[in-house]
């Protein structure tokens, strides 16, 4: 069953407001996020510097490494992609973000804060229509043993992708056998769906996979707890690129050698391929507009991430711009057209055809 699509954009209702530290600089922050007017998008507000703002936006797009920044006239915003994960996950399109310092806090290390933030807010439906990118044809970065790409999905789901593994051993030393090959078929459903894997050398961690349609209803549950995670043997080198030096088994999953460090252990069994795809949730959002595609994703990181968003900008023949009505319609169209293929003595078609339109 295809998902129902938000027709109308929507923001927050009342101001609401957190504050903590920084994953990498270590900086006390606070964020305040306010109601915007349809078509604002998401905004940053640099209060210690004047109100400078920076949308976010592909056109800003700087730093990519261990955490998304942006950037405008050399003003920074660093580790964006856990709150505009949850912007997305709960289908808040315009938003003001307040912050007086360079990086997001990183709470507990999950979106589910902010989450709960957008959810004492409130949701408020706004009379503009809700812009969708479609995907028309498939975009994909490659990089060695990493991939990600972008397929279209709709009504007619009658394409398919296919996940090869790289039958060698990955930058983490995890075999990749042919075994783990296989195949996601685009989904019917006119939404975002994500299909992800990851692989670690670490024997709690391993390979996993996610595959998941994106919507307001599974967000909150199934990928906005997974938390940021990391490896013990690699803090110190982290530490020496400064980076990581407000991180903590508060806002962390560190894996030891003798297992998880962490006293509560874990959310799911498969919490750290969650968590990538929070990531790059997150990092999609700075596309501007909600997706309606799948995206396939193998061992890829941010830096992936932001290179499809860049190379899907930059391809104009990939997509296009569509709302819910229309969407509606190209549904109306094939079911009409589906119909015609059974005999006209059979009513079922013509039940679907008219429940189509009731819609």
């Amino acid at each position: 069953m295809a998902n129902r699509l938000a027709s109308h954009q929507h923001t927050i209702v009342e101001p609401v407001s957190t504050s903590g530290v920084g994953l990498h600089s270590a900086a006390k922050v606070n964020i305040r996020l306010l109601p915007a007017a349809a078509n604002t998008g998401v905004v940053f507000r640099r209060t210690d510097l004047d109100n400078f703002e920076i949308p976010a936006s592909w056109k800003h797009i700087a730093r990519v490494s261990y955490a998304t920044s942006l950037m405008r006239k050399s003003v920074l915003i660093s580790t964006t992609e856990h709150l505009l994960s949850a912007l997305v996950g709960m289908e808040i399109d315009n938003v003001i973000v307040e912050i007086d310092a360079l990086e997001l806090p990183i709470l507990d290390g999950s979106a589910l804060p902010f989450v709960r933030m957008i959810d004492a807010a409130g949701r408020r439906r706004q009379r503009a229509a809700r812009c969708y990118i479609k995907i028309l044809k498939p975009v994909e970065v490659v990089e060695r043993s990493k991939r990600i790409a972008i397929f279209p999905s709709g009504p007619s789901g009658d394409a398919h992708t296919l996940i090869r593994v790289n039958k060698s051993a990955n930058s983490h030393g995890v075999a990749n056998t042919s075994s783990r090959a296989h195949s996601a078929e685009t989904r019917s459903s006119s939404g975002f769906h994500i299909t992800s894997e990851i692989g670690f050398a670490h024997p709690m961690v391993g390979i996993q996979s996610t595959d998941i349609t994106l919507c307001a209803a599974t967000y909150p549950r199934e990928i906005a707890p997974a938390r940021t995670f990391g490896f013990l043997d690699e803090l110190d080198q982290m530490r020496d690129m400064g980076l990581i030096r407000g991180g903590s088994l508060a806002n962390a999953l560190v894996f030891g050698p003798d297992g998880l460090l962490n006293p509560e252990g874990l959310r799911f069994a498969d919490e750290c391929s969650r968590h990538k795809v929070l990531d790059l949730i997150g990092d999609l959002a700075l596309l501007g507009h909600p997706l309606i595609g799948h995206v396939v994703a193998e061992h890829a990181g941010h830096a992936m991430h932001t290179a499809l968003v860049l190379k899907l900008m930059r391809d104009r023949s990939s997509w296009t711009l569509v709302t819910s009505s229309d969407l509606a319609d190209e549904l109306g169209h094939d079911l009409a057209a589906n119909a015609s293929d059974f005999s006209s003595e059979t009513a079922a078609p013509e039940l679907a055809v008219s429940h189509a339109g009731a819609d």
